[in-house]
């Protein structure tokens, strides 16, 4: 059997609906297009819902959950195609959005990978187009910093000197849609299974980059993605998980000082807002949504933010 133009690699945890709403999406009868879902122990009943639903996708199903990386790496090694996509479950894929995709992949054989335009459901732009981060936007962004961040360190790091409009070679995209040509996965290998969520599409577009390999938005495609709708589920997971990646990314690339400097900033960060939701609280200003917000942070705290 000849190997497919394109294999889509979609790792699922606990979103069936959505799951549902992204295969049926997809070009499940082109012959071109392989689709395989990697499952990491749902108990929604999605592996049984693929597997009737969609007798045509693989469905490799785990028994426990294995992150975005190691999930992802499990559905790139049993990929066939020529260009491979690793795609959200909570994305549905527009109009001819992969045919544009491949047919610019194969006009630019130095792309080695390409991020179409997302969308959020209500059809406004979601921003998935970067540059590496700088230790001072590392410190900045998605922290209460932010909205009072120098314009210029964000508008370097989001790339809005470039019309949203444009195709543009950039440093990474956002991993939610994320196209990927076979020599170059094969050369630099998958995801970091070092991070276990967050900042891995990240660390593999600079390795990508590293080793010559080019980055592109492409907005011509367009996916929408609904998105966070698994991480939701666990929001002091989410914290912890975002935060440790985070200073993964920068002991990998700016060295342990500059990691521990950010861990011990991050820490604070939770710790003030930990007192604010707290005095918030005994001030009765919506009681239950504090002490909720007050619990997330305590494990936040505990975790003192060391699994990265």
């Amino acid at each position: 059997m000849p190997a497919p133009d394109i294999s889509i690699i979609v790792l699922s945890w606990n979103v069936r609906d959505l799951l549902r709403m992204c295969l049926r999406s997809l070009p499940l009868h082109n012959p071109a297009v392989e689709v395989v879902v990697v499952d990491s122990a749902s108990g929604d009943g999605t592996v049984e819902m693929a597997r009737a639903d969609f007798p045509g996708v693989q469905v490799i199903a785990s028994a426990e959950n294995l992150g975005y990386s190691r999930g992802n790496n499990v559905g790139l090694r049993a990929a066939r195609g020529r260009y491979l996509l690793v795609l959200n479950p909570d994305t549905q894929v527009l109009d001819d959005a992969l045919t544009q995709m491949q047919a610019y992949m194969d006009a630019h054989p130095h792309v080695g990978a390409l991020g179409p335009q997302m969308v959020y459901a209500d059809g406004t732009l979601q921003s998935t187009r970067r540059r590496f981060p700088t230790l001072a936007a590392g410190f900045i962004e998605s922290t209460w910093l932010q909205p009072f961040a120098p314009r210029g360190l964000l508008e370097r790091y989001y790339v809005r000197d470039v019309s949203n409009d444009s195709i543009a070679e950039v440093d990474w995209v956002v991993g939610a849609a994320l196209m990927v040509r076979r020599e170059a996965y094969e050369q630099v290998g998958g995801f970091d299974e070092g991070f276990f969520m967050y900042s891995e599409e990240l660390d593999f577009c600079r390795r990508l980059r590293a080793a010559g390999w080019q980055v592109v938005y492409f907005p011509p495609a367009r996916i929408i993605h609904y998105e966070g709708r698994s991480s939701a589920q666990v929001p002091a997971a989410t914290h912890i998980r975002f935060n440790t990646s985070k200073i993964r990314y920068f002991r990998k690339y700016h060295g342990p000082f500059a990691a521990e400097a950010l861990r011990w900033f991050l820490l604070g960060h939770f710790a003030l807002q930990l007192a604010l939701e707290f005095v918030k609280g005994l001030l009765g200003h919506q009681r239950e949504l504090r002490a909720a917000r007050v619990a997330v942070y305590r494990q936040v705290l505990k975790s003192g933010l060391k699994n990265s």
